[in-house]
């Protein structure tokens, strides 16, 4: 059954110590869910757990913050534990943990890659893992996996994002059909360029990508709760005209939509080329 009332709701949210986890964490509790915030940022994780509680100052509902590392499944696994141990079930489990990062795929390090992979996809992995057991025997829970328009398109000079996000949504669809009956939902939510410490990293440090920020994490936020409560399996964020087109050229044709990708940054290169020249 659809998770539709989040009062009482146990909700576990990894990256919870800013951006999209920690607005989803603030719209929970205001909502009257315990949260378990996990974030491998000791400080950011104080700071979020103090803003979450003014939500809501008269108390009534509680929330636990949990030092996590969610590239490590022993830690992983004790998140979970402690969410059990405090509140007996888990009902909804959100995995905003991430990073970026661009540049040449021959000039990407493997060793940036491999973080990269062990933070947005296996950390995603872990989470899963670990809340299952506890959902299966419940017969109910929701999961809602943090992709990104990333993991549905393609964007030269980051490949290796797109590879970690197009992993969370292929392991979205396989558990989806494995869980078909079980009372577990999965929504993957694929946003564009949300107002988050991550995209204002990736907007500073490159003039490559065409970054125009129209999402807030409140805003996904919002429509990520909406979502669980209509059992919704895809939430598609893109209100960015060139990134709605480019959604719409993969799904319909892909192979001409890696070619017009492809030839709108080789231009963008060149032009960018000849002012440095200049």
């Amino acid at each position: 059954m659809p998770l539709t009332n989040f009062a009482g709701a146990v909700a576990v949210i990894t990256g919870g110590a800013s951006g999209i986890g920690l607005a989803t964490a603030r719209a929970l509790y205001a909502r009257g869910a315990q949260v378990v915030l996990g974030d491998v940022n000791s400080q950011g994780l104080q700071q979020a757990e103090q803003e979450i509680r003014q939500v809501r100052p008269e108390g009534g509902t509680h929330v636990l913050s949990v030092l996590t590392d969610v590239t490590n499944e022993s830690q992983v696994q004790a998140l979970m534990q402690q969410a059990i141990e405090k509140y007996g079930r888990i009902d909804l489990v959100v995995t905003c943990a991430g990073i970026g990062g661009g540049g040449p795929i021959d000039m990407f390090p493997a060793s940036q890659m491999q973080k990269m992979m062990n933070i947005n996809f296996m950390g995603t992995y872990h989470c899963v893992q670990a809340a299952l057991p506890t959902m299966r025997q419940q017969g109910s829970g929701h999961f809602v996996l943090l992709s990104s328009v990333a993991g549905k398109s393609a964007t030269p000079f980051l490949s290796a994002y797109c590879a970690t996000k197009w992993a969370v949504r292929g392991f979205s669809y396989a558990l989806r059909t494995e869980l078909h009956g079980s009372g577990i939902g999965i929504t993957t939510v694929y946003p564009a360029w949300v107002d988050t410490p991550m995209v204002e990293r990736e907007a500073s440090s490159s003039e490559l990508f065409n970054i125009q920020v129209l999402l807030t994490p409140d805003q996904v936020a919002t429509e990520i709760l909406q979502a669980v409560t209509e059992d919704r399996r895809d939430l598609t964020l893109a209100p960015n005209p060139d990134i709605a087109l480019s959604l719409q050229l993969f799904k319909e044709d892909p192979d001409k939509a890696e070619m017009l990708v492809g030839e709108v940054f080789r231009k963008r290169l060149a032009n960018l080329s000849g002012q440095q020249a200049e």
